[in-house]
């Protein structure tokens, strides 16, 4: 019964699917006129390749934004490394990603804007591609492209598989939840990031024997490849800011900077040298923050423009594209934005803590609430959530007076992280190649297997 109401569900959204591809079409161009989709590879979210179809498996990886697809990378390494004359092929959806992951990824990866879940989109993206595996990162659940992919013979995967409270609250309803447990059917393998997202996915229908939960793949940190020029432009900067006390604002939402403004302020009446480093979650809000500083006499310099630290400068912009990671080796205090206004859910926690800062997050922090609920399960120490700017304010000042619980929280995030992020790939792997891969591609495998066996044999 509730599999032919999810099947009656799903053709009533394929038919308003059908009906609205004309303004589908119209809204793109309107995005595209707002530099909101790329200029001249727009037609690509219309299912329309850019790039010839290589010979041999294929495997398609889907992640909406920047931070899923760089979630993706290590698995992406795994298959590569393991199956060979495997192709991959890497979708996101927006511009951020693309301008990251286009410009860094390797030219064998093959990357694409994501197609939108219409019919057409969808039928001409899969037919021109042709996967054998889909796996979509953490809730990309488009009932198109699911149905399509499950009816092609396609194995479906969800990784890092998350569902946020309020989509949860929205699936579980009784109208919603036939279809929902339809589209979860389809899956061969669902990797939650925490055992309560694990117990979400049961309760929305999920069969058990698919769930697999091997950790959070935002633990695992594969840098991207940074050429000479690059690093050594990071070392000049960190030379530079050697002799100031520096702390960094990451992924700072509008609204957010005012906060960030009040506490500089303070801090620069204690502490002479401070210097703030503002990363703001979209690039086009740097130049904004940097007027208004400029307008209340602040020396600020700007990433994108290169500019050098001048005597005096007090603030320093990011207002640059896939450089996070490498931003927080130059400070040893990272306060994590996004989590300080209401309607906010938080970023990623775990670059900060690898890099060995002390860590700090407002309350809005959504589903990353069982990053920082693991960490400080591990040590208290190991991040410090604050209810807001006072309270912000007031943890600030004592981490730079007082060095000994600056240190302490250096190393508990440090080490927090280092045990979350252990063993993560080998069991993503291991259930990878349990549930998909043992059958997609069995004589790949064994030839790796092999290969890896003779040349153990070699060495002895």
């Amino acid at each position: 019964m509730v599999g032919s109401k999810g099947l009656l569900l799903y053709k009533l959204y394929r038919a308003l699917s059908y009906g609205i591809s004309p303004l589908v079409y119209l809204h793109l161009r309107w995005r595209r006129f707002r530099g909101l989709e790329h200029p001249h590879r727009w037609p690509e979210r219309l299912g329309h390749p850019s790039r010839p179809r290589p010979p041999g498996p294929l495997i398609w990886f889907h992640a909406v934004s920047l931070g899923e697809g760089m979630a993706a990378l290590p698995v992406v390494k795994q298959c590569i490394q393991r199956i060979p004359d495997l192709t991959i092929l890497i979708t996101a959806t927006t511009m951020s990603a693309f301008q990251v992951l286009n410009n860094w990824l390797p030219h064998d990866i093959i990357f694409q804007l994501a197609p939108v879940d219409a019919p057409a989109s969808i039928r001409s993206f899969l037919h021109y591609w042709k996967p054998q595996a889909i796996l979509l990162m953490e809730s990309e659940l488009w009932p198109n492209l699911i149905m399509d992919a499950s009816e092609n013979g396609i194995v479906l995967v969800l990784l890092n598989a998350r569902m946020s409270e309020k989509s949860f609250e929205v699936w579980s309803r009784s109208l919603l939840l036939p279809l929902i447990s339809l589209m979860l059917s389809k899956f061969s393998l669902i990797c939650p990031l925490s055992t309560t997202q694990a117990i979400r996915f049961q309760l929305l229908q999920a069969a058990p024997s698919v769930i697999s939960f091997s950790g959070d793949l935002k633990y695992v940190i594969e840098d991207l490849a940074v050429n000479e020029g690059q690093k050594r432009n990071v070392d000049k900067l960190k030379a530079q800011l050697a002799c100031c006390q520096v702390w960094m604002a990451s992924s700072i939402h509008r609204g957010e900077e005012e906060i960030i403004f009040g506490i500089h302020r303070v801090l620069m009446h204690l502490l002479p040298n401070i210097i703030t480093i503002i990363v703001p979650r979209h690039p086009r809000h740097g130049q904004e923050i940097a007027e208004k500083l400029e307008k209340e006499g602040q020396i600020v310099a700007l990433r994108s423009q290169h500019a050098k630290l001048k005597p005096g400068t007090q603030i320093y912009v990011v207002d640059t594209l896939g450089e996070l990671r490498r931003m927080y080796t130059l400070t040893p205090i990272a306060v994590i934005g996004g989590s300080f206004l209401p309607g906010l859910a938080g970023h990623n926690i775990s670059e900060a803590a690898a890099a060995g800062c002390a860590v700090l997050t407002g309350c809005h922090i959504g589903h990353f609430s069982h990053m920082v609920q693991e960490m400080q399960r591990l040590n208290p120490l190991s991040v410090l959530q604050v209810s807001g700017k006072l309270e912000l304010e007031e943890a600030l000042i004592e981490l730079f007076t007082n060095e000994a619980v600056l240190e302490a929280r250096r190393r508990a995030a440090k080490e927090a992280f280092n045990h979350l992020s252990s063993d993560i790939i080998a069991r993503i792997w291991s259930s990878l190649e349990f549930h998909i891969f043992s059958r997609l591609f069995t004589v790949g495998i064994e030839i790796n297997a092999g290969q890896d066996k003779n040349e153990c044999e070699n060495e002895i």
